[in-house]
């Protein structure tokens, strides 16, 4: 099938175009499969940051470095969280365990919750990471600590919002994107209509696709089509997953636990409505109050060889970086997209490692 598609791509594309794939989980499909070499000649794909782990602050996970270290503290999170460095060379969760701290790795926010009522001296806090996806889970927990009334759990919090990422890239005087494939898992949630908007605004095509391989050329083909047709507007090529309206529990969950507000991201600086806070009735689980940390400002990232700023602005891809796959590797990461799961590096490492 992506054969065929491959076919009506570059029997539809008359001149060249530069696209960007915001989800790393449709990254790491582009490479798996090879689909970015099934294209017509002048179609570009370039990575956007898709990846909420590569895009957490350093001065955030510094904040969690810190809690880590303390005697009273058990902090949590998800496993590739574990790794990615803060602003100090060579620092991690991980290390922080090695030296003593207690350091948890978690599948779900919920398990931080028996964790806290079983360790009922400690100060349990769980860093939670991701987009509008993984939101509504740590909204839940925080709805359930505060009916249990738990005192020792808080949440260090760095969810982000991709619309306002999207839009933030567009509005770069460097910008070389002339249409998305936007994350078919966050509409899901979110629903079509902050795309919609965005589209309205900025007058650039914008395709919610999927994951395999049929569904990102399908995406494609469409956002090509639009493209070709000068026609800026939103479609859906993930109908079998996305609904316009969205989940609306997950919603309504969302806006009873967060608001809406300015949160740097690493790479990318600081994005206007790009993440979420505590609504009022939840700031007493704020870590970063509880403990007295600063907040993240995104100031200076850490001085390494690495471009995971470029890699993360779709400036460059992972093989410019000087340090790619000899000074930094998935078991020795100088930067977040190398680390992560869902990072462009990593998928170049383990996908294009010997492309040249």
């Amino acid at each position: 099938m992506s054969a065929d598609l491959s076919a009506q791509l570059a029997a539809s594309a008359s001149r060249p175009w530069t696209v960007m794939e915001v989800c790393g989980g449709q990254t790491h499909a582009i490479l798996r499969w090879g689909l970015d070499q099934l294209l017509p000649p002048g179609l570009r794909l370039i990575h956007g940051p898709g990846c909420p782990v590569c895009v957490t602050p350093a001065e955030l996970i510094d904040g969690a470095l810190e809690l880590a270290a303390r005697p009273e503290v058990i902090l949590c999170s998800y496993g590739d969280m574990l790794r990615v460095p803060g602003s100090a060379a060579g620092a991690d969760l991980l290390g922080v365990r090695a030296a003593g701290g207690d350091v948890r790795l978690l599948t779900s926010p919920l398990q931080a919750i028996a964790l806290a009522q079983g360790s009922p001296a400690c100060q349990v806090v769980f860093l939670a990471v991701g987009f509008e996806t993984t939101a509504p889970a740590t909204a839940l927990l925080l709805r359930q600590a505060r009916q249990l009334g738990l005192a020792n759990l808080s949440v260090l919090l760095a969810h982000v919002r991709v619309a306002p990422a999207m839009e933030a890239l567009l509005q770069d005087p460097a910008n070389q994107v002339q249409g998305f494939l936007a994350a078919g898992h966050v509409a899901a949630v979110m629903g079509t209509a902050e795309l919609s908007e965005l589209v309205a605004r900025q007058r650039v095509p914008v395709v919610v696709t999927g994951f395999g391989p049929a569904d990102v050329m399908a995406g494609l083909l469409q956002l090509v089509q639009l493209l070709e047709a000068g026609t800026p507007a939103l479609a859906n090529a993930y109908g079998r997953v996305v609904r316009e309206r969205g989940n609306g529990s997950a919603q309504a969950l969302l806006a009873e636990v967060f608001v809406v507000m300015d949160r740097p991201w690493r790479g990318l600086g600081t994005i206007a409505g790009g993440g979420f806070g505590f609504a009022p009735a939840y700031r007493g689980f704020d870590a970063l109050e509880r403990f007295g940390l600063a907040p993240a400002q995104g100031g200076p990232q850490p001085q390494t060889p690495c471009i995971s700023g470029p890699i993360l602005q779709g400036r460059a891809i992972p093989p410019d970086c000087p340090a790619f796959g000899s000074a930094c590797t998935p078991e020795r990461p100088l930067g977040a997209p190398m680390v992560s799961s869902e990072g462009a590096c990593a998928a170049y490492y383990r996908y294009r490692r010997q492309a040249p």
